[in-house]
């Protein structure tokens, strides 16, 4: 036979004798391997089409020209397209209208609609032209007419000819669907109108909301965006497509980061499955080796074999895993959507698009973290002495060498200090490798722990009269640490992680619960149908809420969108009556705040939410410049709140100095609070009877609230998938390691038998000793988890999303997974155990005769 063959021999041999347990580790690879690789896709296809569809709206310009308000005055348009350089300027008004029949749903009740200029739009962009009936083309000028993309269309169950109803601030108005356009991005609901009637039909007259520029031919891009944004100067942005790219893949960088971190949690957790299934496979194998190397095979070939084994293991399971992912993923953007229910890239249908270059890399990572799994083990068969490893009962010694506490006392201290270190490109690379380091050196200390547990149980216990059965779990346990440790590691793996992740994402829900009391503590709430960042209530309307019967309290919002860096998001800005002598009773800040009373008389005070302070660098105490008013004015940070709505930044100021800045008297939104002994109901009647009732968006704060929470968990609804993953992935680690373990003590249990001790006895035994091994681990990981949750809460978070949280632990959720666990591991011992003592005692014990 040669050496080929041999290998071969080997390979199936054991597989054969053992394929359960080779079956688990290639359903933990791949379930790892899968939730990573579905995720990627499904995050690529979705940032890939929204980004298309971004790219649609602005055709073939070189760039774009937007103020830092959402809307800028159009006199600037003919300056540019007067501009040397400039070969033809677009003028485009975009707007978010609401449809009054999709009221119902908040999320998903807005259309786009873009007012272009049809004789510039064929040029630059002519995929927003729309198409008329035959001899009908002026309808592209006509001040009713409104085309709409096929999604939009099946959206408002409409067709061509059908008039279509819009909420216009407190007015509705009724426009004709003249067509469809010329090409529109699947999922994409747009809408497109002469931009002269956009401009008067939705009262935004006098008004762009960006300028998009065609530049010469020879005319150096680069040189020309410099010189035209010094020229401009703050009050406008210039920007490319690639700028457009950077900004949205910021909008869900983190997100995605997060959840291919998270998905990596799995396959880490399935190394730790692949580590034991090599461990036991190698001891198991032990004096097989041995007597290999006896008869010739050098230690290069028995490394070469165990490494090869590992590597198969890790080659089918990736492959498994890629052909799962794609299946998962698929099924995810029918079920979830592009953004799996974060709403980051809305109104996208993405389609799932095989990528050789990404599948490779998973594979890769399958395969490596597998090998990770097999090196230590094949290490030792190969460095152990032949005439040593021929002696029955050198296993413990051997399972010894697996653990040395050095290597963890190192990975603990360096997750220490991972974690003091700050994050890398505003994402939390250091918070994610502590996390990784924290599991690794708390799983090498398990026999140590073993051992010190079960040996001082021993102690305390041997003053009472124990039975047999629990007098040898006890004394084994506590005698052969390093073989109880590899069962632990499966369970410590994955019911840590599911701590972790349970307990940050219980704190985050609550904290959200807490956080919707505090900033929607009025009864009900009243929008008018915004277009754009306009106010809505004008001031006879304002009054005429005021003055209606039933409210104790009525305060008005004005909220309105800034930018403040190019490269990142729109910050929020919220003008409203704040509680200046003490803005906790108004806000929910947090302990950085000037102290009450402390404000100074003669300043504009602003609070800045928690992204403010992370992204921008703002300080209590400190002034900074907004550009809120016809010129930029001078605030100071007088405190920061949490803000769980908004992760790229959002700023509070009074009313009054917001109206004194700009203005502007119009507000969004009116905060209602009910006298006692008005309904609701009849409250929401009363507002229904003024002039302008039909078009009001009211709300009640507990219906937003159970909202919110609902968007939440949609959004979380991968991570608690991943949560199962890790359970079931851990019991299936219970399984296969209970059931080597098991088998592998064949002679044990005979020589037992031999001298007295009952099957029903070695079943007690078997089921104890997998009972207080889970409970242990539970226990242990229940603490590695609450360590890795703190990393979680107070580090991962705030540095991927730029907000704080309280620490909540859900117990209930908590206790029932760590029963499941306890009693499935009892179970699996159990079974195995039925097998391991079914065969002949004395073929059992055969070999030490």
């Amino acid at each position: 036979m040669n050496s080929a063959q041999l290998s071969r021999w080997l390979l199936f041999g054991e597989w054969r004798a053992h394929f359960v347990q080779i079956v688990v580790a290639l359903i933990a690879i791949a379930i790892g391997v899968a939730m990573a690789f579905s995720i990627h896709l499904i995050n690529t296809a979705a940032f890939n089409e929204f980004s298309a569809a971004s790219k649609s709206l602005s055709g073939q310009s070189d760039l774009q020209i937007y103020g830092r308000k959402a809307f800028f005055d159009e006199s600037l348009y003919p300056l540019l397209a007067n501009t040397e350089g400039v070969a033809l300027a677009n003028p485009v008004l975009e707007l978010d209208v609401v449809v009054p029949g999709k009221l119902q749903n908040r999320n998903d009740h807005k259309l786009k609609i873009i007012g272009v200029d049809m004789f510039r739009a064929v040029q630059i962009s002519p995929d927003l032209l729309g198409l008329t009936e035959e001899g009908k083309t002026l309808d592209r000028l006509a001040d009713d007419a409104l085309f709409l993309s096929p999604a939009a269309m099946e959206w408002l169950q409409v067709k061509q000819g059908d008039s279509l109803a819009l909420h216009v601030g407190l007015q509705t108005i009724t426009l004709r669907v003249a067509g469809g356009l010329v090409r529109a991005r699947a999922g994409q609901r747009i809408a497109v109108m002469d931009i002269g009637a956009a401009q008067w039909r939705f009262q935004q007259l006098g008004l762009l909301s960006r300028i998009e520029l065609k530049l010469k031919n020879g005319v150096n891009h680069a040189a020309f965006k410099v010189k035209l944004a010094d020229e401009l100067g703050e009050s406008y942005r210039v920007t490319e497509a690639i700028d457009q790219e950077k900004r949205i893949a910021n909008m869900s960088r983190a997100y995605r980061v997060n959840l291919n971190m998270l998905a990596l949690v799995a396959l880490f957790t399935g190394t730790f499955l692949v580590f034991s299934t090599q461990v036991l496979s190698v001891i198991r194998r032990r004096q097989q080796f041995a007597l290999l190397r006896v008869l010739g095979f050098t230690r290069q070939q028995l490394l070469r074999q165990i490494i090869t084994e590992g590597a198969i293991l890790g080659m089918i399971g990736s492959l498994l895993g890629l052909g799962l992912g794609y299946t998962i993923a698929a099924t995810a953007i029918q079920l979830l959507g592009g953004d799996l229910g974060t709403n980051f890239f809305p109104g996208v249908k993405p389609s799932i698009y095989f990528d050789p270059l990404a599948a490779v890399i998973f594979f890769l990572v399958g395969l490596i973290v597998t090998m990770l799994g097999s090196i230590v083990p094949a290490l030792e068969a190969a460095r152990a002495k032949p005439a040593l490893a021929l002696r029955s009962g050198s296993e413990d010694v051997a399972m010894a060498k697996f653990s040395p506490p050095w290597f963890a006392v190192i990975c603990l201290l360096v997750a220490l200090l991972f974690t003091q270190l700050p994050p890398i490109f505003e994402l939390p690379v250091f918070g994610y490798l502590a996390i990784a380091l924290l599991l690794i050196g708390g799983i090498a200390l398990m026999p140590r722990f073993a051992a010190w547990a079960f040996s001082m149980l021993l102690n305390q216990l041997q003053h009472y009269q124990l039975s047999a059965v629990l007098t040898l779990v006890l004394a084994r346990l506590a005698n052969a640490p390093n073989q109880a440790a590899i069962a632990l590691g499966g369970i410590l793996a994955s019911f840590s992680l599911m701590v972790a992740m349970a307990i940050m994402v219980t704190s985050f829900r609550v904290s959200i619960d807490g956080w919707l009391g505090h900033v929607l503590p009025a009864d009900l709430y009243v929008r008018a149908a915004a277009t754009g960042d306009q106010g809505g209530f004008q001031l006879d309307a304002q009054k005429a809420i005021a003055e209606l019967p039933g409210f104790d309290r009525v305060d008005f919002f004005r909220t309105q969108q800034l930018t403040l860096d190019v490269d990142r998001p729109e910050i929020t800005l919220f003008a409203r009556p704040v509680d200046r002598m003490d803005a906790r009773n108004t806000l929910p800040l947090t302990d950085d705040r000037i102290a009450p009373g402390a404000l100074p008389e003669n300043v504009m005070p602003i609070w800045v939410s928690e992204a403010m302070v992370d992204l921008y660098g703002y300080r209590v105490g400190e002034k900074v410049t907004l550009p809120v008013g016809v010129t930029s004015n001078e605030f100071l940070v007088a405190g920061v709140w949490r803000d769980y709505g908004r992760q790229f930044g959002a700023v509070q100021m009074q009313l009054a100095d917001y109206q004194r800045l700009t203005g502007d008297l119009n507000v969004n939104t009116v905060a209602l609070w009910l006298q006692t002994g008005m309904a609701p109901d009849e409250a929401i009647a009363n507002l229904r009877q003024l002039p302008f009732g039909a078009a009001l968006e009211i709300s009640r704060s507990s219906d937003m609230r159970a909202l919110s929470l609902e968007i939440f968990d949609r959004s979380f609804a991968v991570t608690y998938i991943l949560e199962m993953v890790a359970v079931v992935i851990g019991l299936l680690g219970v399984a296969a390691s209970f059931s080597a373990q098991t088998l592998a003590r064949a002679k044990e249990f005979g020589m037992l038998r031999h001298i007295g001790v009952m099957r029903q006895q070695i079943f007690a035994i078997l089921a104890t000793e997998g009972g207080l091994l889970t409970l242990l681990g539970i226990v242990l990981g229940f603490v590695l988890g609450w360590s890795i949750s703190l990393i979680l809460v107070f580090i991962v978070n705030p540095q991927s999303f730029h907000w704080t949280m309280q620490l909540h632990l859900p117990w209930g959720w908590l206790t029932m997974i760590a029963g499941i666990m306890l009693v499935s591991a009892a179970l699996t011992a159990l079974l195995a155990g039925r097998q391991a003592v079914s065969g002949n005692v004395i073929r059992a014990v055969r070999e030490d005769w």
